[in-house]
């Protein structure tokens, strides 16, 4: 878990975490230098569950990318799981994904669905493709980044993120090119047992630079990839989002969620 300036939302982040009906976790969480009382809730918590709970610090901060490499160099376990400073994980999320990797040795990561929520209601739910292959890339995620379970081995083949300016905010994006630039496989469990804070604003603060930077990457996706030309017009669309106003955007992703029953 690598945080910045969430001490409003960590505490019920790591309760559902405590809550887990899997009990053979550790959590390791790396405060990425933030300037509010973030640290001090993680080391709260890391004092009371001394056993299972690790707090680290970048001493400047480094982005989700820098935390959570430095996260990495602590991992001990078979197996490593994302998760935000402001969302939540569902009870059995831990035990129904290692469950799946411990059945299904094809496989290196587990996703599961995502539930969006704000402060107002719950806005729906995203279930990725089942078992997505390479040229998924260019159209949409492959996996909901916060939702995976990765085995360890793994993590360390593709050498953990890479930061540079290109994947500052795309971390993820450079991953999965790399994951399946490696022949790895991935499945997504059609359950939803992750829960994302997303509020109204959030497509407002997203710069036109980071959608450039997103089409490189899709740029180099077709290309390390080799997928077919096709391919290469998804190119167009991260700038076009990036392009697009802010409600538009909502409107979009509104849409997009399918809506719980």
């Amino acid at each position: 878990m690598g945080v910045y300036n969430c001490a409003e939302t960590l505490p019920e982040s790591i309760e559902s975490i405590l809550s887990q009906t899997y009990e053979y976790w550790e959590l390791i969480i790396c405060d990425d230098a933030s300037t509010d009382r973030t640290l001090s809730v993680a080391l709260d918590y890391s004092r009371k569950y001394p056993e299972k709970i690790k707090v680290i610090r970048n001493e400047k901060n480094l982005r989700l990318a820098g935390a959570l490499n430095h996260c990495l160099q602590h991992v001990t376990g078979k197996y490593v799981a994302r998760m935000d400073g402001d969302d939540l994980s569902m009870p059995d999320r831990l035990r129904k994904q290692v469950d799946f990797l411990e059945n299904h040795p094809e496989y290196q990561v587990v996703g599961t669905g995502m539930i969006s929520f704000d402060q107002y209601s719950v806005r729906g739910v995203t279930l990725c493709e089942m078992n997505p292959n390479p040229s998924i890339i260019v159209k949409k995620v492959p996996f909901c980044h916060a939702t995976i379970l990765m085995r360890a081995e793994t993590y360390r083949a593709l050498g953990g993120y890479r930061i540079n300016r290109r994947t500052r905010r795309m971390e993820d994006l450079d991953l999965w090119i790399r994951f399946f630039e490696h022949g790895y496989r991935g499945f997504n469990l059609q359950e939803p047992l992750y829960k994302v804070r997303e509020d109204h604003s959030a497509l407002k603060r997203r710069k036109l630079t980071y959608s450039i930077d997103a089409a490189v990457l899709v740029f180099q996706a077709c290309r390390r990839l080799k997928l077919p030309v096709k391919n290469y017009l998804y190119v167009l669309k991260p700038v076009l989002a990036g392009l697009a106003p802010a409600y538009l955007m909502n409107l979009y992703h509104r849409r997009r969620l399918s809506r719980l029953s």
